[in-house]
């Protein structure tokens, strides 16, 4: 859904009518996995992707029949053989696509997204309702879902966005939660940080960029940075970016910054910390961390030399690295 927030959101403001499709269920080799989205305006615009291509024509053309008959359906597509003209996956699985028109709860979901809550949605795949809810108990909706729902959503607990297919006492129900962005915290604003900054965004996360040098750390050099902190590491380094789900990589190459930023993240749950530097930087570090009393269980969280070792030397490949590297550790 975040995939698709920022035009859905445009869509509304200019008074669009739309149809969501999401797939609700799988089985095999799916393209797509539960919950991807895709929307489609009475217009003909369209954003998103249900199957990578397989199937989305096919779903663009439902869409707009919900739209004009103003009813949800359900379609399942199954394999098709190679040069068939029927229409299905290549991949050989199986998926259903539930499309709908955007309703009042969709709004209320595409704001929640908008300030980052955490929230989660059922919808009565019967086309009877939806309900959301959001981590502090607050419901809005269809609130004989609230069972289901309330016990999914959790105190914004989630590691990542997850989605569910279930059943109750008023059938098949989709369940959704939404968790707040990870955050990626770079500490060092060096020519590096600039693709990484735009690669973890590409992939969903939000940046923060923490310099106490303010020649480097700039909105001129970091135009689109969601954060830029102009503090020591460990001022920068706050709680709320420091979660199982967040990462941290540090940049700067300098033991004034490195050792009080690596003290702060491993005395955190962050999930992620990266580390840029030679093999023999990395021993030196570690040797400055085990004087700070810090064991080996410690140190084994820490990736250095930061980023898989894909033979790269430019700064774009050793961004391309260290973001490959960190969505691996999230999903190991």
């Amino acid at each position: 859904m975040r995939a698709i927030l920022e035009a859905l959101s445009s869509w509304l403001d200019v008074g669009e009518s739309i149809a969501l499709a999401t797939v609700v269920w799988t089985e095999g080799s799916s393209p797509r996995p539960l919950g991807s989205r895709m929307a489609v305006t009475d217009s003909g615009k369209m954003v998103g992707s249900v199957s990578g291509g397989c199937v989305e024509g096919d779903v663009f053309q439902e869409a707009r029949r919900v739209l004009a008959e103003r009813e949800a359906r359900r379609l399942h597509y199954g394999a098709v053989e190679q040069g068939g003209w029927q229409v299905g996956l290549a991949c050989g699985g199986k998926i259903d696509v539930y499309v709908e028109p955007l309703v009042d709860i969709h709004r209320l979901l595409v704001q929640a997204l908008q300030r980052d809550e955490t929230v989660g949605l059922a919808t009565r795949l019967d086309g009877e309702g939806h309900l959301l809810a959001w981590a502090d108990g607050r419901l809005r909706g269809d609130r004989s879902l609230a069972p289901q729902l309330t016990s999914f959503v959790g105190a914004s607990e989630f590691p990542w966005s997850t989605a569910e297919l279930t059943r109750c006492a008023e059938g098949e129900v989709f369940l959704e939660v939404f968790a707040r962005p990870s955050t990626l915290t770079i500490i060092g604003a060096v020519h590096i940080a600039q693709p990484l900054v735009a690669m973890a965004q590409l992939l969903g996360f939000h940046v923060r960029l923490v310099d106490a040098r303010r020649t480097f750390a700039t909105r001129e050099r970091f135009p689109d940075v969601d954060e830029l902190v102009i503090a020591w590491p460990q001022e920068g380094l706050i709680p709320e970016t420091l979660r199982p789900r967040d990462a941290v990589v540090i940049l700067t190459h300098d033991p004034k910054f490195d050792v009080p930023a690596l003290e702060a993240v491993l005395r955190s749950p962050v999930g992620y910390v990266g580390l840029l530097g030679s093999t023999a930087t990395q021993d030196r570090r570690q040797k400055a961390l085990r004087e700070l009393g810090f064991g080996e269980q410690d140190l084994t969280r820490i990736h250095g030399p930061v980023g898989l070792d894909i033979g790269g030397r430019r700064p774009e490949e050793i961004a391309l690295a260290i973001m490959a590297q960190i969505v691996a550790v999230r999903n190991e």
